[in-house]
């Protein structure tokens, strides 16, 4: 299991920026793991996304074999952070995911997905001193 990095400490703009390339060591061990709950201590109770991001990879992962392949998240860059309303922290990063099979269950029809780049979009929240995640979503490039 990740752990967070001393980098990732605090509520700077360079401990954001480590916290948000911790996160996506967060979401990899989830979908291959089926473990959420590290993924889930890391995320805003108010995070919607990230309850739906659990959720499927908590019933489609590499353990029970729902994924296959090259399906983790890489982080090219964090090239944005802007400190926002509240404290919180908003900006992108820019992620390679690589070529992998699903399939929501054993008897399913695998969907092959290829290399594509996208923007991992993210608002991080202050919670006790240190980041969170609050909102994410993923946008193809």
């Amino acid at each position: 299991m990740p752990q967070r990095p001393k980098t990732a400490a605090g509520v700077s703009l360079s401990a954001a920026e480590s916290f948000v390339r911790y996160y996506v060591s967060l979401l990899n061990y989830a979908s291959t793991t089926g473990d959420v709950a590290p993924m889930m201590s890391a995320s805003a109770a108010s995070c919607n996304q990230c309850k739906l991001y659990a959720d499927y990879v908590a019933k489609v992962n590499a353990a029970n074999g729902g994924l296959t392949g090259d399906y983790f998240e890489r982080v090219d860059d964090v090239p944005d952070l802007f400190r926002g309303d509240g404290g919180r922290v908003g900006g992108y990063a820019a992620v390679t995911i690589g070529a992998y099979t699903s399939k929501d269950s054993p008897s399913a029809k695998p969907v092959t997905s290829t290399v594509r780049k996208y923007k991992r979009e993210f608002t991080l929240l202050d919670q006790q001193g240190s980041w969170v995640m609050a909102a994410m979503r993923l946008t193809a490039q």
